[in-house]
């Protein structure tokens, strides 16, 4: 009796466990098949907070586990790429229990009060350098604010409801009645008529030599089309060129002679001093800008692990391959007079990029989401820049390799 008692404890914390991490990663799907519900959205974020500041300490490290599954199984996708195909399941595993030991972590001492204040401080938690997991994200399209203050607010509010009894629960809830977020009327232009081509080139494809030769010629198609089409601008997604461009003389010049009648914006390597760079070439009236990545991938562009470690993981792993080298500080792109932030993939989705706009008020993002797709990851990542144009009231265009292009507004 005893043993299936346990059986069908066990049985429900996994359930409950399941329930809460399918609640806290609804919007990420929701948006991504296309389901556009404020309501709804607001019901299932207030939801998921509510039930990981209620369930048993059991059930929140299984929610955690299938949290993170549910948030980050796409990170398995790209090692395919790598020829390490044969880790992709291991990586999934060893994120979710990745994540389980962090939400045990956060009930370390088992008082909703310390669960609380652990949910609202995890997003400052970056295991490896790797931002992405922010539970206001939830709050992003709902009715309600999701800025740090609010969302500790939010918590609070919640957490006076657990505790509370009878009508006094009305002291926590009214409040979330007045709490709305409003975007306003957004009506600010560049003025510029920019070129965003949609790219839908595999991973598989897009580096093969024998490929090399096409790549290039319809790039330049691209731009030929968007000057007939009298466009200001053409932004070409990260590393379109899958070459190391500054080394590529012909080539260069030939996008320098374009620039004189298109500013160019394209993703390519960047070779300077034997160290490479993840760059944004900027071609314009025949000269040349420069911006370097800022903010690495953890483990795709760097190994964060002391050097004789990265010596050995990019020895037997990435065939000696050598870590990609960072700018000390984002670039700014001057375009017919207009200033423009450069962010190159999963850099725009760290605060550093966004730190001394001064009157910047425009983003040139430039992705290659063929690493991950097909998965929710580029849903994801727009969410994050969704979060962030709103925070900072900035406009970003992003051109994007295997994935939808789109333009967000604060």
């Amino acid at each position: 009796m005893f043993l299936i008692k346990r059986a069908y404890s066990n049985k429900t914390n996994i359930i409950i466990g399941l329930i809460t991490a399918i609640s806290l990663s609804s919007f990420i799907y929701l948006e991504h098949y296309e389901i556009f519900s404020k309501l709804l959205n607001t019901f299932l974020a207030l939801l998921s907070f509510y039930l990981l500041l209620t369930i048993n300490r059991k059930s929140f490290v299984i929610a955690g586990f299938f949290t993170g599954i549910l948030w980050f199984y796409w990170i398995g996708n790209s090692f395919q790429y790598y020829d390490l195909a044969f880790l992709k399941y291991p990586v999934i595993l060893g994120i979710g229990l990745g994540y389980a030991l962090l939400f045990y972590l956060m009930t370390i001492f088992n008082k909703t009060w310390f669960r609380a204040l652990a949910i609202f401080l995890v997003s400052f938690v970056h295991p490896m350098g790797f931002n992405w997991f922010m539970p206001e994200l939830a709050l992003v399209d709902s009715y309600l604010p999701f800025s740090k203050a609010y969302f500790a607010l939010i918590l609070a509010l919640i957490y006076m409801f657990v505790k509370l009894s009878g009508f006094k629960k009305a002291i926590a809830v009214v409040p979330l009645l007045f709490i709305t977020y409003s975007s306003g009327i957004y009506i600010d232009s560049t003025g510029l008529k920019i070129s965003m081509p949609q790219l839908m080139t595999s991973q598989n494809q897009k580096w093969q030599q024998e490929n090399l030769a096409k790549t290039i010629d319809k790039n330049l198609s691209l731009i030929d089309n968007a000057i007939k089409e009298e466009s200001d601008l053409i932004i070409l997604p990260e590393t379109v060129f899958p070459v190391v461009l500054n080394t590529e003389e012909f080539l260069m010049d030939t996008l320098l002679k374009k620039s004189e009648q298109i500013d160019i914006i394209a993703g390519a390597i960047y070779l300077e001093d034997n160290n490479y760079y993840n760059a944004t070439y900027h071609f314009k009236k025949g000269n040349l800008d420069i911006a370097k990545k800022v903010v690495l991938v953890p483990f795709g562009e760097e190994i964060p692990l002391p050097k004789f470690l990265v010596d050995f993981i990019n020895d037997k792993l990435y065939n000696g391959a050598q870590d990609y080298k960072t700018a000390s500080k984002p670039t700014d792109f001057n375009i017919h007079g207009i200033s423009f932030r450069n962010a190159i993939c999963y850099e725009a989705t760290n605060e550093k990029l966004y730190q001394d706009l001064g009157d910047t008020k425009y983003m040139i993002v430039t992705s290659n989401n063929a690493w991950f797709t097909p998965s929710i990851e580029p849903t994801l990542q727009k969410i994050l820049l969704k979060y962030y144009a709103k925070k900072y009231g900035i406009t970003i265009f992003h051109s994007i390799n295997g994935s939808k292009n789109y333009i967000l507004r604060p």
